[in-house]
């Protein structure tokens, strides 16, 4: 069995934490995070931030901060800038 780099474990981690993964490539990925510390950090970290997540409520806006945010996405959409960090260079 190959062993996968870093990259290709960060490509899969979602499907991964999913459990929506063929059972070789699971395998796979489990290898990787059992012998690189930096990729169980991250997939330690980010299923914790998951847990976490899926036990909160939603949680409304309020009217004025809507108000704030659409109006800045409508500036923004105006000026052709397109999403926050997109890049057309």
């Amino acid at each position: 069995m190959s062993l996968l780099t870093c990259k290709e474990f960060l490509d899969g981690i979602s499907d991964f934490i999913d459990d929506d993964i063929a059972p070789e490539l699971r395998e796979k990925l489990q290898k990787h995070i059992s012998e690189c510390p930096n990729c169980w950090v991250v997939y330690d970290t980010t299923k914790k931030t998951i847990q976490v997540y899926k036990g909160m409520e939603a949680q409304a806006v309020p009217d004025d901060v809507r108000e704030r945010l659409m109006k800045a996405l409508e500036k923004r959409m105006a000026s052709g800038r397109g999403c926050a960090g997109a890049r057309t260079e």
